[in-house]
């Protein structure tokens, strides 16, 4: 699997899901919310024989205003459901194929997110904005 390509696919999954949600392959210095990053990738080569597969730990944060906070946390937890047509989680694996066929059009065997963390203010330049962080593992050939 070639990182950048993941990346800029999780990024292109969650766009056509939720076109209300401002989306990057990369985190930028400063964004346009709502907006989803993908972030940090953590990578264990070798996991089988050979490079058989690679699995990467991705770290993506969603974003919302601050303006309100009220409306900026309710928004955010309808980008945190597990489920329903604001939930990242569902766009992500909406990508998964179905059983022995790929994931993230074909860049991945699989793809699943796995927890929320970090629901927090995060400073983006000079701006702070309510979040979280999605950590998501992509299983792939290495």
């Amino acid at each position: 699997m070639e990182v950048g390509a993941v990346r800029k696919a999780l990024a292109e999954a969650v766009r056509a899901a939720i076109p209300s949600l401002t989306c990057y392959g990369y985190q930028p210095d400063s964004i346009t919310p709502p907006a989803f990053c993908v972030g940090e990738v953590e990578v264990e080569f070798d996991r089988s024989f050979g490079r058989g597969l690679d699995e990467f730990y991705i770290t993506c944060r969603l974003f919302t205003g601050r303006g309100d906070d009220k409306a900026s946390q309710e928004l955010l937890d309808q980008y945190l459901s597990g489920s329903g047509p604001y939930s990242v989680k569902a766009a992500i694996e909406a990508t998964r194929g179905g059983p022995g066929e790929p994931a993230l059009n074909g860049l991945a065997a699989d793809v699943h997110v796995q927890r929320v963390q970090a629901y927090r203010y995060y400073q983006i330049g000079s701006d702070q904005f309510f979040g979280a962080e999605l950590l998501v593992h992509v299983i792939g050939s290495g």
